[in-house]
């Protein structure tokens, strides 16, 4: 019991050291991220969170940024992660971003491990996604000379391996989780295949608590969270808000507000083997004369989850 218990301070302890060194970093992922990272799919964000729940669960997600504006950033994300048993999760993370002329392609394999603690809800689990990441202008998108010597020598970098890192801290109620993506930028910031690439997740932080209610008539789980993370060229983004679902109707609906301007409201159905999730964004800031909307759709198809 006693080592359990050290065990759980550990825990703790390292998820917060993780946070605090994390979180006062001076770093400025995409502005307006996948909102299922937040809930629906968090192995999104964090590789740490691959296989913790059972089965294998498979994601696919799109997002459409900025639609009143031509060539405005698409999101599109394919994921696949699945509890191998022995606190193993294996992973699988595709990932594709196209904005104007530049399209940048991830591909990532992860490996996480999730040590039980003295509660058998609460874990330590830390994971390592290895991959590679392709980006390239588009010659079929430019609106000039497509021989220009910088278009060429931006679409001859190579295609490089790159790494994300994360640690979270599950139980019943209580959520802390951290992630470093990109490691490789982080390593190798003076590396020429990293110049303008100006949008890319720095750092990924959060905290979450779930409050589970029932009067008798139906019962739900309210959950709010914060997270805080870095843009690489952009000010760190804290997003904070938190999602309701009604398990006796299998819904749930939520809303986030995000430090740099702008506010999601999103809306999911929760079935057996499937969850869908319908997600609006709008900008309240300068941004929004020019660009306001940003919608989002993700579906979740759950496999051999006995």
């Amino acid at each position: 019991m006693t080592n359990y218990i050290s065990i759980n301070k550990i825990a703790i302890v390292s998820i917060l050291c993780m946070v605090l060194i994390l979180g006062i970093q001076q770093a400025s992922a995409q502005l307006t991220g996948m909102q299922t990272m937040y809930y629906q799919n968090q192995y999104l964000a964090n590789p740490a969170m691959a296989g913790m729940e059972q089965g294998l669960n498979i994601n696919l997600g799109y997002q459409q940024q900025w639609t009143s504006v031509p060539g405005g950033p698409k999101l599109q994300n394919f994921t696949a992660d699945y509890n191998s048993g022995n606190n193993v999760g294996l992973g699988l993370n595709v990932s594709g971003d196209n904005a104007g002329l530049i399209n940048r392609t991830r591909v990532m394999g992860t490996y996480a491990y999730h040590l039980p603690l003295s509660d058998k809800d609460d874990k330590l689990s830390f994971g390592l996604s290895l991959g590679i990441n392709d980006t390239y202008i588009d010659y079929t998108k430019v609106n000039g000379d497509q021989g220009d010597v910088a278009v060429q020598n931006f679409n001859q970098r190579s295609i490089y391996v790159d790494g994300d890192f994360g640690i979270s801290y599950t139980g019943r109620k209580f959520t802390a989780q951290a992630a470093l993506p990109n490691m490789k930028t982080l390593f190798f910031s003076n590396d020429n295949n990293n110049n303008l690439e100006v949008d890319r997740a720095t750092f990924f932080t959060a905290l979450s608590y779930k409050i589970h209610a029932d009067n008798g008539i139906s019962n739900y789980t309210l959950e709010p969270k914060i997270a805080y993370r870095g843009v690489k060229g952009f000010d760190n983004i804290l997003d904070a808000g938190a999602q309701m679902t009604m398990n006796d109707y299998n819904i749930n609906f939520g809303g986030m507000y995000h430090t740099n301007k702008s506010f999601t409201i999103t809306f999911g159905v929760n079935l057996a083997a499937m969850d869908i999730m319908a997600a609006y964004s709008n900008n309240t800031g300068p941004l929004s004369v020019y660009a306001n909307n940003t919608f989002e759709f993700g579906i979740k198809l759950k496999m051999f989850n006995k």
